[in-house]
């Protein structure tokens, strides 16, 4: 695999190729780092997600959650902008929250500013899960994320991650 990786035969990162094969379609250079950026990215969510799995008993896309709550903290946050920031369904994020709800990590509590609404937010459980799975994933993160890539390059590497989720996320669709 590394040597289809490594070859270049499609064009170069401005995209000035025109691809006119599977094989130059395979070996596009832009092609190529979206492929290797996307494996990075799965192999390192299951790596991470099963070490919370293991350790912490709760899924990657729920501590996910536990952030965004926590991030959030007061009265805590409605449905629909959990499911948005977590790219998920409003059906999606309801089945979640209940699972988390069921494990004592998340309460549902009344919206102050409408009545009708509900606000999901942290409970003492999820606090205390919260903190013990961030000491545990920042460990994996520098063991997984930030040790293989040479030191001079992380702030960087880190402000483009930031520009490309900040440009992604903003050309999702808004729920409504």
């Amino acid at each position: 695999m590394a040597a289809v990786e490594g070859e270049s035969g499609g064009g170069d990162v401005a995209g000035r190729a025109e691809i006119s094969s599977p094989r130059e379609a395979a070996n596009d250079a832009l092609v190529l780092a979206f492929g290797r950026l996307q494996g990075a990215a799965n192999r390192l969510e299951y790596i991470l997600g099963r070490s919370l799995e293991r350790e912490c008993g709760i899924s990657h896309l729920m501590f996910e959650v536990l952030l965004i709550l926590g991030r959030a903290g007061g009265p805590g946050l409605s449905m629909r902008v959990v499911a948005q920031e977590q790219v998920l369904t409003t059906g999606g994020v309801t089945r979640l929250v209940d699972r988390m709800a069921a494990a004592g990590l998340v309460e549902r509590a009344e919206d102050p500013d409408d009545r009708r609404g509900r606000l999901v937010r942290l409970t003492r459980l999820g606090e205390e899960t919260t903190v013990r799975a961030s000491r545990l994933h920042v460990e994996n993160i520098r063991r997984y994320f930030v040790a293989p890539l040479p030191p001079e390059d992380w702030e960087r590497f880190a402000e483009d991650l930031r520009i490309l989720s900040r440009s992604a996320r903003d050309e999702l669709p808004r729920l409504p």
